[in-house]
């Protein structure tokens, strides 16, 4: 087993032995650090993978803590969803995540390009499409989380619970997604610009996946409104 999911493992082990329940807070890094023996790097590969799997969230100033990561007012999200469209959420994450990716490309560490290779392997290797959803919407949120851009990522997780909340008519014809998915592809080259520190690339590619799925989820989609993204 690889020496980052060891540490995963022992993380986890320490939360359940100690106690803790959800929302409680961690220890701090430094304490961690000392308690398991482990570098900053180390431990922050590490609660990086649990986070993605939502067994813990960060907040920055605040720190690190048990469970998935509060969604925003539900009053709020509710209110939303019921006054747009799904081509009105479409033409917005087509305005703000190439942007994003193009700010990863600059500021993303190697922790969040690790992950994000980590999201796109387990969407391929993904066993339905329940799970594929789960790690492409990982996938993207490590994207935003890469910008290091804090009230961009207040926006996109707004957008992203808003989208979440929303019934999406999309036709499955196969218990998962085929090998030659075109999403997989998309991802690796988005990952791969990001990698390489090519905002524009990066930019480039989110936008041409984003086009690529609402294609065939909103073959109606505004085309006026796609316009304004190009």
């Amino acid at each position: 087993m690889p020496k980052t999911e060891l540490l995963v493992q022992r993380i986890r082990q320490m939360i359940a032995s100690d106690g803790y329940t959800h929302n409680d807070r961690l220890p701090p890094e430094r304490a961690m650090c000392a308690t398991l023996g482990v570098t900053r790097n180390q431990l922050r590969s590490a609660l990086a993978r649990l986070e993605a799997r939502g067994l813990i969230w960060r907040h920055v100033g605040r720190g690190t803590f048990v469970g998935e990561r509060p969604v925003l007012n539900l009053d709020d999200v509710l209110y939303l969803r019921d006054q747009v469209t799904p081509p009105q959420v479409a033409s917005v994450r087509l305005a703000i995540e190439p942007e994003l990716a193009r700010l990863a490309a600059t500021n993303s560490t190697p922790t969040d390009r690790e992950e994000l290779r980590t999201c796109a392997e387990r969407c391929r290797d993904a066993p339905d499409w329940r799970s594929y959803e789960a790690w492409d919407n990982k996938f993207h949120f490590a994207v935003a989380r890469g910008a290091k851009n804090q009230l961009f990522l207040y926006y996109f997780e707004t957008l992203n619970v808003v989208r979440r909340s929303m019934v999406w008519a999309q036709p499955r014809t196969t218990a998962k997604p085929v090998k030659n998915y075109s999403s997989f592809l998309e991802h690796d080259l988005i990952v791969e610009a990001i990698e390489n520190n090519d905002g524009d690339l990066a930019a480039h590619y989110m936008k041409q996946h984003l086009r690529s799925v609402y294609g065939r989820i909103l073959p109606s989609l505004d085309e006026t409104a796609v316009e304004r993204t190009k």
